[in-house]
């Protein structure tokens, strides 16, 4: 109890050039924010560039790591071994296994959707989705339900998050593939798209562009560039994406069947290195954000927290950096942010992917490291 004790009090008192290492080393450390101070835990470690996670129903956790691996955590934080028969993953540069839900009838059909890193003909390759029933620890019945069109040579921007409508339908989010940005405006691709279908691949009737000539019907809203974050509104059960931004240009967004959102002819980002990448900020018929960073932050997974064991961050939006290592806590009056906190910069230190809010309401953070870990966030 000394030991921990002292751990404790040397993250408090650390200095700003010490407080990563200090508060680390502790597993277990106390952090002050705008609502008081939060306990901070690493509950599960050995794993390798955590991606995505969602709780089991036994408190586990299912786990997946971009070099294309999925692995159940146990509740007390120990990884088992990777699970048997995930289908052929490109997991190079940013590709790899990616996001990872529950099916709406887990329960009865033991089925979970995930997204990752599909390779092609040669070197093409682009953002699949399938389903499989987790059975102990393996992967069956697996079932590709939707394939990124077209496929194309490289290692950037794949999305990919994925969630559930209120009505048992699938968004998933796919990136512009970077050396493809321009086909972000055009609705005979897949690039920097916004895609709603069925649970079981097939394309929802309404659908807002499934009479459009030439386009492809799965689409629901164009123009973006990479998002890697996207979650429903607990309010007003909208679909709402974090867009990850050139040099500057990170994006909050309220997403809208056929709407577009921009890019890369309107953004708040350049080139990296510098210059300019379209036409401005503002064009008519495109969408603005509801909120931005310049610079960028990197912006990643983020969710609504509407749990009871924080209930002054009720209805806020906590979302990863992976740039500014952050936890980014936005409040949220309708469609607009009214106050941006950023929270652990200096105490983790860490590239911050996920964040996910535990059936016990606490709040638990992944970092995409290539020792990754799984932190718990609790009151003090």
């Amino acid at each position: 109890m000394k030991l921990r004790t002292l751990g404790l009090a040397l993250c408090i008192a650390a200095t700003a050039s010490l407080a990563s290492a200090s508060c680390l080393a502790a597993k277990s450390f106390s952090v002050k924010t705008d609502n008081g101070d939060i306990q901070v835990k690493t509950i599960a470690e050995g794993l390798e560039n955590v991606w995505g996670m969602v709780f089991l129903p036994d408190g586990s956790m299912l786990v997946t790591e971009r070099a294309g691996r999925m692995r159940i955590v146990s509740a007390d934080g120990k990884p088992g071994e990777p699970l048997i028969g995930l289908p052929k993953i490109f997991a190079q540069g940013q590709g790899g296994l990616l996001d990872v839900v529950l099916a709406p009838d887990f329960a009865t059909s033991k089925k979970i959707y995930f997204s990752y890193s599909e390779p092609g003909e040669g070197k093409l390759n682009s953002t699949a989705v399938s389903f499989a029933t987790l059975n102990g620890n393996k992967l069956e019945n697996l079932t590709r339900v939707f394939s990124q069109q077209p496929k194309i040579d490289s290692g950037n921007h794949f999305g990919s998050r994925l969630v559930w409508a209120p009505d048992g339908t699938l968004f998933v989010t796919l990136g512009d593939r970077y050396s493809e940005k321009e086909k972000a405006q055009t609705l005979d691709n897949h690039q920097g798209k916004v895609i709603r279908i069925n649970a079981d691949g097939t394309v929802p009737k309404d659908n807002p562009f499934v009479k459009t000539a030439g386009a492809l019907p799965e689409i629901w809203s164009y123009g973006h560039r990479n998002m890697q974050g996207a979650a429903l509104n607990p309010v007003t059960r909208e679909l709402w994406t974090g867009e990850h931004g050139p040099q500057g240009g990170d994006e909050l967004n309220i997403d809208r069947a056929a709407k577009n959102y921009g890019w890369p002819v309107i953004t708040y980002g350049e080139n990296y290195g510098g210059g300019k990448i379209g036409e401005g900020t503002h064009k008519a018929g495109m969408e603005q954000p509801i909120y931005k960073w310049v610079p960028s932050i990197a912006t990643a997974g983020f969710i609504f927290y509407t749990g009871e064991k924080f209930p002054q961050w009720k209805n806020n939006i906590l979302l990863t950096s992976l740039r500014d290592k952050t936890l980014v806590r936005l409040v949220v009056d309708g469609e607009k942010i009214t106050k941006e906190e950023r929270m652990l910069g200096k105490e983790l230190d860490q590239r911050l992917r996920q964040v996910v809010q535990g059936p016990d309401g606490l709040v638990y953070i992944l970092t995409d490291e290539s020792k990754s870990k799984i932190y718990q966030l609790s009151p003090q």
